[in-house]
């Protein structure tokens, strides 16, 4: 009896060490990201505009490799585009793969740029995570389109132009899993923190983290001119294979949007 109360009280010691090694381990969100060097576009002098697709820890600026996505295109004026892949390449930043192109805005109307990731394996959390992920650009002030919505399989759908704001605006979008609203979804909200310019008092602050109400929708200020990032986070009814271990996990498949905001001046 005093071998078998040892060795419970051995296992709660190595267990209370593991635990410990887990709390001192900052768990950073995941954000798939699609950046625009603009995402308004008044004349055909700045037309060409360069779009960066990365997946990282935004306000940390830790960059995550990422492999070629399975698809990338634009919906424009009721037309999805989803043949984009092309017009990518591969880049390297801190040693990790990301991916660059340009695109020419012709015509006028909002161009709703959107990606879907291969499948990315996280081992600390033991779950693939596949983040859907927009942005919007307004060419020519023709402001039509900007809440149209993709169809893919998690999709924020915005309900605040997403474009033309200031900090301290607040944004709104409608979150659908399999093309119906997804209630009480949480929502993690991030910065793009470039140059690492803010820095966090606690590690709470670099995530926010809000809920979507029971019809789907979710509302947030952004305190700060600059690229914000919007991840609503769900679960895959079904599981993926991972080929490592030959084991199936989870998939956590997010609907990302990502808006900017500038300082009134």
């Amino acid at each position: 009896m005093l071998i078998k109360e040892e060795k419970m009280e051995h296992n709660k010691i190595i267990l209370g060490l593991i635990a410990g090694l887990f709390l001192g381990m900052p768990l950073y969100a995941h954000f798939q990201m699609i950046l625009p060097s603009a995402n308004i576009v008044e004349d055909q002098k700045s037309a060409t505009i360069n779009l960066e697709l990365l997946f990282c820890h935004p306000f940390e600026q830790q960059m995550l490799n990422m492999v070629k996505p399975i698809q990338f295109g634009v919906l424009i004026n009721g037309e999805k585009k989803d043949n984009l892949l092309g017009m990518i390449s591969e880049k390297k930043i801190d040693g990790l793969s990301a991916w660059s192109g340009s695109y020419k805005i012709k015509q006028p109307g909002d161009y709703v740029f959107f990606v879907e990731p291969a499948p990315y394996w996280e081992p600390a959390e033991e779950k693939f995570i596949v983040h859907y992920t927009k942005t919007v650009v307004n060419g020519f002030g023709l402001q039509s389109g900007w809440d149209a919505e993709i169809g893919l399989e998690t999709e924020i759908i915005p309900l605040t132009r997403p474009y033309g704001l200031y900090a301290g605006n607040v944004f709104s979008g409608l979150v659908k899993v399999n093309g119906k609203p997804a209630p009480f979804t949480d929502v993690e909200v991030e910065y793009y923190n470039i140059d690492k310019r803010y820095t966090a008092p606690m590690e709470p602050y670099i995530t926010q983290v809000i809920k979507t109400d029971a019809q789907g929708v979710f509302v947030y200020a952004m305190p700060k001119p600059g690229w914000w990032g919007f991840a609503a986070l769900s679960e895959r009814e079904t599981k993926l294979l991972n080929k490592q271990d030959n084991k199936e996990y989870p998939v956590e498949i997010g609907a990302v949007i990502w808006v900017r905001c500038e300082e009134m001046k």
